[in-house]
């Protein structure tokens, strides 16, 4: 195998499928709730802010609720969960040889360019997580482990917006 076909090394994606379902499992099983990245997100803004601005967690609704029903923010088990989500990955590139500080994109695009949607993405995506009161690990994965009829439309909403914009967008991407 040469270098670069090991670059591209990456776990069967069936398989893949079946161990994220023994981790929600597991999730479920073990601290009676699933799996999810937003609410991690939020526990560090919080933080963040209340160590930069006190006053304007105390003036705002938005902080000073999340706070009253979250005294120690960081001590959330959703922010050990994206940590170890971080370290993983990390770990999972290193073992398979991809872990590199480059970015990849059509050679048709820019890096600046890719760079730019994919902050875009994430800003909308961190708008929507909060509008609809979760992320995709939250609302559609856990929801439909439970046959949550809100998990299987908010999952459904998810593949038919990404199959909607796929060709819109796949340019900056393939």
């Amino acid at each position: 195998m040469t270098k670069k076909d090991k670059s591209k090394k990456y776990i069967n994606p069936y398989l893949g499928g079946v161990l994220l379902g023994l981790v929600l499992i597991a999730a479920n099983f073990i601290s009676g709730r699933g799996l999810g990245a937003s609410g991690a997100v939020k526990s560090s803004v919080v933080t963040v802010v209340d160590a930069v601005a006190p006053s304007h967690v105390e003036s705002s609704d938005f902080y000073s609720s999340y706070k009253e029903t979250h005294p120690t923010p960081m001590k959330s088990w959703l922010v050990f969960e994206v940590l170890g989500m971080i370290v993983g990955g990390f770990i999972s590139g290193t073992i398979a040889g991809r872990l590199k500080l480059k970015v990849e994109h059509n050679p048709r695009i820019t890096s600046r360019r890719r760079l730019l949607f994919a902050l875009g993405g994430g800003i909308l995506f961190g708008l929507g997580s909060q509008i609809g009161r979760g992320c995709t690990s939250g609302s559609a994965l856990s929801g439909m482990a439970i046959f949550s009829v809100g998990g299987i439309v908010t999952m459904m909403a998810i593949f038919a917006t990404a199959f909607a914009f796929a060709r819109l967008f796949r340019k900056n991407w393939v």
